[in-house]
């Protein structure tokens, strides 16, 4: 099956390849090309055209049979491809066969989206994170390549730790992978530290799928102002802000990597602690594109990646956003069915996003307590501090006492009350 798409002048020209076993997987499979297609423009290729071959037994060398290879080189000579990207994992063995038979290079669906993280790592976390994960697929590959890694030329699958880098030996690749691994050792701690500092506050981090809307929902519910832009893995560094659920109370979102189907491993062992503030989350806003078609299978590729780096007792809250472009007023009721502890909103229009408040607060009841404070009218000051740190549900007056009810973290009272019986006390 051949699809023909838009050619992009002075851009790599890029042919995309994928294999299904049967007929019936075929659809799945279709699916999975688009979002290679989305994939390889977002790294800079102008797709020529997509192949899609139905095929059950595996050719272990090349992949594909020797008449589709064969064709495969012919097409290549005929519109002039640069690079070739296989939707499923190549082995180095495979890689190199198919090159040499075609005299192109070869890539698979983890090489585009490491590069794709290499382009758009721009803090020393992002880069160190991104250059180790592709030091460990490139140590691999070595196995097939060689050390003769000056085949793969510049371009697509090419960027991250630099030529220089990629021509090393196996020895030198393991040294440079300590050291990585040292640096983000080190980063982990310092997080550990900021997540310390953000105690007792209700943690909340945005998780999804690549493009689903997470930034816009952060700048929307923090007016944050965090980057958003129209293409894959527009986020790679955690970001976290304030949100003030209530007047006086404070909850701290983190807005994450967005995942994808088939995430390398690579980068979820590499982006450790970059994930680590989904895993330490105490709620996980699961933010879901809704008008997407395929809108299920993305919804279990999230829910398969946090299962790899979340426990199963973590508190999920799915939030279908986007719904200013659903047009099908059955499509949103048929989610709202299926998803019925839900929330849907536009992050770009705002609506929901009082209902996704009332959601949040509801799952930080646990934390909260209420407590009832005397304090002499006098004592302006604790007064004033009572009120920045919980919300007041009942004041009265008498005997110039002041009698304050309040609702806030319950750890934040317990200071608080040690605090003023202190002050108190020494007055």
């Amino acid at each position: 099956m051949l699809f023909v798409v838009k050619i992009i002048p002075n851009m790599e020209r890029v042919l995309l390849i994928g294999i299904a076993p049967t007929n019936r997987e075929r659809w799945l499979k279709i699916d999975s090309l688009e979002e290679l297609e989305a994939l390889a423009q977002t790294a800079g290729g102008s797709v020529v055209e997509k192949i899609l071959q139905i095929k059950k037994d595996i050719n272990p060398a090349t992949l594909l049979g020797k008449g589709k290879i064969s064709e495969l080189k012919d097409l290549c000579r005929q519109h002039k491809i640069d690079l070739l990207i296989f939707d499923e994992t190549l082995s180095p063995t495979q890689m190199r066969n198919i090159s040499d038979e075609t005299n192109v290079r070869v890539i698979d669906r983890t090489a585009l989206i490491l590069d794709i993280f290499a382009q758009h790592a721009k803090t020393a976390e992002a880069k160190t994170q991104v250059e180790l994960a592709q030091l460990e697929y490139r140590r691999t590959n070595l196995i097939g390549f060689g050390t003769e890694l000056s085949r793969l030329g510049g371009g697509i699958g090419t960027r991250g730790p630099g030529e220089r880098k990629l021509e090393i030996d196996r020895r030198r690749i393991r040294e440079r992978i300590s050291v990585l691994n040292r640096t983000l050792s080190r980063i982990d701690k310092e997080r550990a530290v900021q997540r310390k500092n953000r105690l007792p506050f209700y943690n909340i981090s945005l998780a999804g799928y690549t493009n689903a809307g997470k930034s816009t929902l952060m700048n929307q519910l923090t007016h944050a102002n965090v980057k958003v832009a129209p293409y894959l893995f527009a986020t790679l560094d955690p970001n976290t802000k304030p949100l003030a659920i209530t007047k006086h109370i404070t909850v701290f979102i983190t807005d994450t990597v967005g995942f994808i189907r088939n995430l390398p491993h690579e980068l979820i062992a590499s982006f450790r602690s970059t994930l680590s503030e989904i895993e330490n989350a105490d709620l996980i806003l699961h933010i879901v594109d809704a008008p997407q078609p395929d809108i299920e299978n993305k919804i279990t590729a999230v829910e398969k990646t946090l299962e790899e780096i979340t426990s199963n007792d973590k508190s999920v809250l799915m939030v279908f956003n986007k719904i200013d472009r659903v047009f099908e007023p059955e499509i949103i009721k048929r989610l709202k069915r299926t998803y019925n502890k839900s929330v849907f909103v536009s992050a770009l229009t705002g609506d929901g996003i009082e209902q996704l408040k009332s959601a949040i607060l509801n799952s930080l009841k646990p934390q909260l307590a209420t407590k009832t404070f005397t304090i002499p009218v006098i004592r302006g000051d604790l007064i004033n501090k009572i009120y920045d740190n919980a919300d007041v549900i009942k004041r009265t007056e008498k005997d110039n006492k002041v009698k304050l009810s309040v609702k806030g973290y319950r750890q934040i009272l317990l200071k608080l009350s040690k605090e003023i019986k202190e002050a108190i006390r020494t007055t």
